[in-house]
């Protein structure tokens, strides 16, 4: 199919091998031009904005909607009549991030207050139990999925404890939320949407029944100048914040550890000096970071970018990994140095939508990276690095897995 686009509309396509060569397309097209006009694989077509200066200043961009219907019928006025039109549930869909100034401003200012830096540092007790618990659980010396044993399950735990989500269910909402972020299977993706739509209802109801000292019930009391979530808010918001709060430190983990992996003398660095871990940890959210592009945007009136003018109501991705790896920026950005200055990378984004999560993702990557190197400082990889596959998504960035040895000192 990707073929039959591309030749249908002359411009590159955004499928799977963009994704496994990710760095070196979107070198390409920043080095062509600021803003590329591309074709999705579902062959629609997107205008993406690639160079660091333009990406930072359009994440700050009003004129860039970010208003989830309105974002909808952009998307299904430039979809081509044959493609799947599936709509993303309203249910899930109308949540801050997907919201314009004020509304984005009210339900923020509902949230905010559990992710302050002093909340976030009051549970890293609590953080490095949890890590220090799977790590227990990982025989030594064994092959294991890193992901599956170790990167998943810490900050879904993490989050699934401040919301309240019982952990019988985290492995189904983990499949949910591959299925949706993939997008790749309309018939997985619409079955996907309903079942996480459901839980969350059901979760909720139950929240209402039996309030406890958790976010989620927070939620439902929560009270502002006398405003609230409605319904369907609390419903999108709980589902943000389940995804959000695990897909990236997930991710940031995994790609961290691959790149740590690729750079022996950096990990040996690590291993010498697990000082500099908050430095590596922000290396790791620059060099490949766990967001390909800012989720979707559109043009509320012609807006221009390096010369390069996007007429009204066209869809935009902000190009945040291709960003964070522009020369221009950060030199020699194909160089993963853990004692470099990373600060200002676009891996969490900037501007109002800045990730609300940025401080535990990093929280949690920080203690994550410095448990494994001082326990298992000859970790190694399990098969070559050169043969692991990205997950599909325009959105996410991570691993299929990564398989390790974890061999103590």
């Amino acid at each position: 199919m990707s073929s039959n686009i591309q030749a249908q509309a002359g411009l590159p396509v955004f499928d799977h091998d963009f994704v496994q060569h990710l760095h070196t397309r979107n070198a390409q097209l920043r080095s062509t031009t600021p803003v590329q006009r591309m074709v999705t694989h579902q062959g629609m077509e997107v205008w993406v904005i690639t160079r660091y200066d333009d990406a930072r200043a359009a994440l700050a961009d009003h004129r860039l909607g970010k208003n989830a219907i309105r974002t909808q019928e952009v998307v299904n006025a430039k979809l081509p009549p044959d493609a799947d039109h599936g709509e993303f549930a309203t249910e899930l869909a109308v949540h801050m991030l997907n919201m314009d100034i004020p509304d984005h401003t009210r339900l923020r200012k509902l949230v905010v207050k559990a992710f302050t830096a002093r909340r976030v540092e009051s549970m890293r007790p609590h953080i490095e139990q949890i890590s220090a618990a799977l790590l227990d659980a990982i025989p030594d010396k064994s092959d294991v999925n890193l992901l599956d044993a170790f990167a998943f399950p810490l900050p879904t735990q993490v989050i699934s404890e401040m919301l309240g989500v019982d952990e019988s269910r985290r492995d189904d909402f983990r499949a949910w939320t591959n299925t949706i972020l993939d997008a790749s299977d309309e018939q997985a993706l619409q079955h996907a949407v309903q079942s996480a739509s459901a839980y969350m209802v059901e979760l909720i109801a139950t929240k209402r029944r039996e309030p406890a000292d958790d976010l989620i019930t927070a939620l439902i009391e929560a009270r502002d100048d006398e405003d609230r979530l409605s319904e369907q808010e609390l419903i999108a918001t709980v589902f943000l914040l389940l995804v959000a709060g695990h897909e990236t430190t997930v991710n940031l983990i995994g790609n961290g550890v691959l790149a740590l992996l690729r750079n022996p003398e950096q990990w040996a660095a690590l291993v010498a000096d697990p000082g500099l871990v908050p430095d590596a940890v922000e290396e790791m959210l620059r060099f490949d970071g766990p967001v390909i592009h800012g989720t979707l945007r559109h043009t509320i009136e012609p807006v221009e970018y390096g010369g390069v003018e996007i007429p009204a109501g066209e869809i935009v991705w902000v190009g945040l990994s291709a960003g964070s790896n522009d020369p221009e920026r950060f030199a020699e950005p194909d160089r993963f140095d853990i004692t470099r200055d990373a600060r200002g990378h676009l891996a969490f984004g900037h501007g109002i939508h800045f990730c609300l999560g940025a401080q535990l993702a990093r929280l949690e990557a920080q203690i994550a990276l410095r448990q494994l190197v001082e326990r298992f400082p000859n970790l190694r990889a399990v098969g070559s690095l050169d043969d692991v596959q990205w997950r599909f998504s325009s959105l996410i960035h991570g691993l299929q897995e990564l398989r390790v040895c974890l061999a103590e000192g």
